[in-house]
């Protein structure tokens, strides 16, 4: 049998006539930036989200820089993060010349432990950027608490989070500004790069849209220090397909990580917090023996992936930040336990079925 670890092909077949017209409806009016797809997604999204302001963009980590700009934060700063994640999120920190500062994670959830927040802080500190990892929403009430008392901003990292639930909340509308990512292999995904960055605030947001079109305030006047953010059309067509029936798919996701949590047996399976619900971008258990597991399932056609083999305060591009090994145990722990396995809402019930006859195996 051969299972896919993603299977976006079958979505493609499933949603293939709604997005191939609006790939033509494109091409028909050459209309490939800032076309009025564009404002469309914006609109859905922020109804989507419940959130007053909703800016498409051209990638997750562009999301990530847009907020950091916006905020002013840059050289001699710092910005509280997790070690446990893709790069982009403490790569956009030092891209600005500001400093990534870790804490480590909940050993349940992987998300950045909010009790250990507070030691970090400093009066450099300007902001905290948590991870919302693997699509469970990290404690946002805990750490817009601490933010408030200290008088720093907030910034989710919502790029595997897009569609999950926090008290009745969405993911994207829990912070001064929340950013995610729509790649490919998201939950909600494009056919490219994407993203999209969300705020209530009307200042925040004017600023932000001026910056991500090279800082103009009108064309060829401009007003701050910008970039190239911009999302294009094709994608935004192919977004507002897809976001149709994201809902249907966030609920098949749920229903698949239940079946896995049900029946995987001498794993460690993940773990959601009361009073949420996660979009489930991956699917991660904690085995003791990663290595045999992997080879196990690889060679009985069962594709897997490490979410994330090496923390960013052990990378190499990090090593000026003065980190060593058992700074932080607990996200190091679990780098070396960790693995993802196959997780789409288009995962069939018989692959799902040998994927698990094969890891209890």
């Amino acid at each position: 049998m051969k299972i896919n670890f993603i299977d976006l092909q079958a979505q493609y077949q499933a949603y293939k006539q709604e997005i191939d017209e609006q790939i033509h409806d494109v091409l028909n009016t050459s209309s490939y930036i800032m076309g009025s797809k564009v404002a469309e997604l914006e609109e859905n999204l922020s109804k989507f989200v419940g959130c007053k302001h909703s800016i498409a963009c051209s990638s997750g980590t562009d999301a990530l820089l847009l907020a950091l700009m916006a905020f002013d934060i840059k050289a001699g700063d710092e910005v509280i993060t997790s070690p446990f994640t893709f790069i982009a999120t403490a790569e956009m920190i030092a891209f600005v010349g500001a400093t990534p500062v870790f804490v480590d994670i909940d050993e349940k959830t992987y998300n950045l432990d909010p009790t250990k927040i507070e030691e970090k802080i400093t009066s450099k500190t300007k902001a905290i950027m948590p991870v919302s990892i693997f699509g469970q929403t990290s404690d946002m009430d805990a750490i817009n608490k601490i933010a408030k008392k200290y008088n720093l901003k907030v910034i989710e990292d919502a790029a595997q989070s897009f569609g999950a639930t926090y008290k009745n909340k969405k993911s994207c509308n829990l912070s001064d500004i929340a950013t995610t990512s729509f790649f490919p292999a998201k939950p909600l995904g494009c056919y490219g790069d994407g993203g999209a960055i969300f705020t209530n605030d009307d200042e925040l947001a004017k600023k932000m849209r001026v910056i991500l079109n090279h800082g103009q305030s009108s064309k060829y006047f401009h007003s701050h220090i910008g970039m190239n953010g911009r999302i294009d059309t094709i994608q935004a067509g192919v977004l507002n397909v897809k976001l149709k029936y994201f809902k249907e798919e966030l609920d098949k996701r749920q229903k698949i990580a239940q079946k896995y949590s049900q029946n995987l047996k001498n794993v460690i399976v993940p773990f959601v917090e009361n009073n949420l619900v996660s979009a489930w971008a991956q699917y991660c258990i904690k085995v003791s023996n990663r290595d045999e597991m992997i080879k196990k399932c690889n060679d009985k056609g069962v594709p897997t992936a490490i979410y994330y083999p090496l923390p960013l305060h052990l990378q190499e591009v990090f090593t000026y930040l003065g980190y060593k090994n058992g700074d932080f145990p607990i996200t190091e722990k679990v780098s070396l336990d960790i693995m993802a396995l196959p997780m789409s809402a288009f995962l069939k019930d018989d692959e799902q079925d040998y994927v698990i006859e094969i890891v209890n195996g």
